[in-house]
């Protein structure tokens, strides 16, 4: 396959995932800069430390579908190896969208609506763990960080090697992205899930 499919997909899958929904929902409700609050992310989580769960949860419905998207649309377009490229530029997208100075999210949301592309079964499985965690434990960092690891191992038993490698790859960068989140549970000061923030925090 010719590799300018490989780069148009990767550009399009960075386009879709850098449109910073969490921050245009947010801004079009009047609510405070989510930038300043809590973690500073533009994510679901962080929408949601502004007290409207119909925020958080349109946010949340918005970047599991621009992920879905990028990879469905591009192996449309062109074959599922561009497909899974999609997939990785929606998820460096929603990390570091060019639009806000490469300052985004933790591509947890993003991450799942790519799996969803890939495989439902799997999508399944990683949003019931994170769930089930996320109702334990009320740290979204947690719930994240264990999902993140279980993804490419489940794959590796409904998926393929280059599917199970992507989100590998995905839960390396779901790492470096929670390093903040990783030292505050270290240090017993990591909000829990629905806890306003007054001020952000260091990613």
């Amino acid at each position: 396959m010719d590799n300018t499919h490989y780069v148009a997909a990767l550009a399009f899958g960075y386009l879709l995932g850098s449109i910073p929904f969490g921050l245009i929902f947010t801004r079009l409700a009047g609510t405070q800069d989510i930038r300043a609050i809590g973690s500073g992310s533009i994510g679901a989580t962080n929408v949601l430390r502004t007290g409207s769960k119909w925020l958080a949860a349109a946010t949340l419905l918005a970047d599991v579908l621009k992920g879905t998207a990028a990879v469905a649309l591009s192996a449309w377009w062109f074959d599922h190896g561009p497909g899974l490229i999609a997939g990785l530029g929606a998820f460096l997208g929603h990390l570091f969208p060019v639009w806000l100075k490469f300052k985004g999210g933790k591509g947890i949301a993003t991450g799942l609506g790519i799996l969803l592309a890939i495989s439902w079964k799997a999508a399944l499985a990683v949003a019931v763990i994170w769930i089930a965690l996320a109702v334990a434990f009320r740290y979204s960092s947690v719930a994240s960080l264990i999902a993140a690891v279980a993804a490419p191992v489940i794959l590796g038993f409904v998926g393929t090697p280059p599917e199970s490698l992507l989100f590998a790859a995905l839960a390396a960068l779901t790492f470096f992205m929670h390093r903040g989140n990783i030292a505050r549970l270290w240090n017993g000061t990591e909000g829990k899930i629905g806890q306003k923030a007054e001020a952000s925090r260091p990613a």
